[in-house]
């Protein structure tokens, strides 16, 4: 969250804390190839089940193995089976992924994409843009997972499809909708540390109409979000509570139209500590999107889409009292034409930003507004065993004038189970209003922009699958909290300084081996500052995550493993932060017709380790949950 100068001081001298835990990623090493080697050879569970169509890649919809991007997709079962306190806590589990917690569930949380901050992840609810002009980029503590359906998952840049902010990736979230006969759900959770959640809805179709409405509260007493000697530590127990309401209504108004609404309301409150000693500290978040589409199905090759929509989002805190609210509007027109083997795009697409800060603690009131204009155009074609895909997109910025990107991207299915890729994209992220309108703000600033090129090598057979991928994203005019500049404030300003390299590989697969389905992921990463030489905060060079799962007698038996290696806290990499290893292990069971059992473990080896310096992350935690749907 934004903060004063003086708070960010105080931050960076925070007393220096004890390693906790030393990295063994290494002794995964052996392991890991074992998982991928069989995935060579063994035959899926889920072989022969229809092929998953996404819409992340090129923000309409396509057959799963036809995208030419690192691109990962999460069901609600696997949501539900999870256990994850949010959505970054979730995705980090994913091949690429990490993230960051200033404390438990609720406080201030980020997410790393290929080693990107969480400012260049665009974010979408149902097509709708998620971001904050204040920090830039998503909340995600404020995103409230238990009303989400389905989540997927783009690394890499996508700019030439999404404009700003695309410059590591893209989520696109999608809330419940209803098929079928009349279906009413619910469930019931309890966990570790008085966690206590219940969920309700309903969801259906009749004749041309479909809906879902569903609705959850959820409260935690939490722990302890600071280390006892971390400055201006308050020992009490920083809980939070959060309560969320979906909707999404859907009519088909001919056989070729359909129109669809959809709503997403949360309100979540938690505790943290600030740097005042004694201060019982809370922030209280508050997310609105709203969305209004239409879709007409012209014929088998063309579709045309428009959809409007709007994200309030915001965040105060109490009793240093601080408030900033971001209101994001969006128009898209987009059509699309299949002529022959070639498949045409057009999009306009206009964004709206506005920033408001009344009078706080730190400064006085202050905001800003603008807005984007953007044309993009697509192509995609297949010559035989060769596919080709060409984006540009062209931004008119009413604050930095016209920015233009563009991707190319080339698959060669060289043998029946193999395929090579290669792409190439630029990407950009303007400035928040923050930085360039608060009392640190810049007015000078420049967008961030990025340059990436990856290589992808993906073998599938028999419902099981690997992949190797390689990337090098360089990025120019990274925006930095300096020191005391342009704006006048003497503790710092914001300054288009930096220069980054985030390169890397991942290895991945996934099979079924005598009845056990397994999954593995290996990353490589040098998220690395190339002015200092030195590797980006908060961000590991090695992650690893390795998982099992089973039917026994009726049960559902599942096991993960979580391992980061040695990270660093500040910039110049002098305080460290430790690797760890983190195992859990999942039950499930159906009770009876429509009632499910779901319980969960969590760091089963209690192990103890840092995130954030000076924050505290959860020992060993358990949750169950009864769900239940009818019919």
């Amino acid at each position: 969250m934004p903060q004063s100068p003086r708070v960010r001081a105080q931050r960076a001298n925070t007393a220096a804390v004890p390693v906790l835990s030393r990295p063994s990623i290494s002794s995964l090493l052996p392991v890991l190839p074992l998982v991928l080697g069989v995935a060579a050879g063994a035959a899926n569970a889920q072989a022969g089940a229809a092929e998953q169509v996404v819409i992340v890649a090129n923000r309409s919809p396509q057959p799963l193995s036809t995208v030419l991007g690192d691109l990962s997709v999460l069901d609600r079962v696997q949501i539900e089976r999870s256990g994850a306190a949010n959505a970054a806590e979730l995705l980090a589990r994913l091949p690429g992924i990490e993230f960051t917690r200033n404390g438990g569930p609720g406080t201030s949380t980020s997410l790393f994409i290929r080693g990107g901050e969480s400012r260049h992840t665009a974010v979408y609810i149902d097509g709708v843009r998620v971001d904050s002009q204040a920090t830039g980029g998503a909340q995600w503590e404020q995103i409230p997972l238990e009303q989400i359906e389905r989540i997927e998952v783009l690394r890499g840049p996508a700019a030439a499809v999404y404009g700003s902010d695309a410059v590591a990736g893209v989520v696109q979230l999608f809330t419940r909708r209803g098929q079928g006969p009349l279906q009413v759900n619910a469930s019931a959770t309890l966990g570790s540390q008085r966690t206590r959640q219940l969920q309700a809805g309903l969801s259906g179709a009749a004749a041309a109409f479909d809906y879902a409405l569903s609705a959850s509260h959820g409260r935690s007493e939490g722990e302890d979000a600071r280390s006892a000697a971390a400055l201006g530590h308050n020992p009490d127990r920083d809980g939070w509570k959060r309560s969320s309401l979906q909707a999404r209504a859907g009519l088909r108004l001919d056989e070729r139209q359909r129109v669809e609404a959809s709503l997403l309301a949360t309100r979540l409150e938690s505790g943290y500590d600030d740097f005042v000693p004694g201060n019982d500290d809370v922030s209280a978040h508050r997310l609105r999107t709203g969305s209004l589409s239409w879709q007409a199905r012209w014929s088998e090759a063309a579709t045309t889409r428009v959809q409007l929509g709007r994200t309030h989002t915001t965040y105060e805190t109490q009793p240093s009292y601080y408030r900033t609210e971001t209101t994001l509007d969006n128009a898209l027109l987009q059509h699309e034409q299949r002529l022959g083997a070639h498949r045409f795009s057009a999009t306009l697409e206009r964004r709206d930003d506005e920033l408001h800060n009344p009078a706080g603690v730190y400064s006085a009131a202050f905001g800003g507004k603008r807005h984007q204009n953007a044309l993009g155009l697509g192509w995609r074609a297949d010559f035989g065993a060769h596919t080709l895909q060409a984006q540009l997109r062209r931004d008119e910025d009413s604050e930095f004038g016209g920015k233009s990107t563009g991707s190319l991207a080339w698959g060669w299915q060289f043998a029946p189970q193999w395929r090579l890729s290669a792409a190439a994209a630029n990407s950009f992220r303007v400035p928040t209003l923050y930085q360039r309108f608060s009392p640190y703000g810049n007015p000078d600033l420049v967008p961030e922009s990025g340059r990436n090129l990856e290589l992808g090598l993906r073998w599938s057979g028999a419902g099981s699958e690997a992949s190797l991928g390689v990337w090098r994203n360089r990025m120019t005019q990274l925006i930095s909290f300096g020191a005391a500049g342009p704006c006048g404030d003497p503790f710092g300003c914001y300054v288009n300084v930096g220069r980054a390299q985030l390169q890397g590989v991942t290895l991945s697969a996934r099979t079924t081996l005598a009845g056990v389905s397994l999954h593995g992921s290996l990353d490589w990463h040098d998220p690395k500052n190339l002015d200092s030489g030195k590797r980006l905060p908060r961000r590991a060079a090695k992650l690893a995550r390795l998982g099992a799962q089973t039917t026994l007698a009726g049960w559902t038996l599942g096991a993960e493993l979580q391992a980061s290696g040695r990270r660093f806290e500040n910039a110049a990499n002098t305080q460290v932060l430790g690797g760890y290893e983190l195992v859990g292990v999942t039950l499930s069971k159906s009770l009876a017709a429509g009632l499910v059992l779901d319980a969960r473990l969590d760091n089963l080896g209690d192990k103890r380790y840092e995130l954030a310096r000076a924050y505290t992350t959860a020992g060993r935690s358990a949750q169950i949950s009864l769900r239940w749907t009818l019919p």
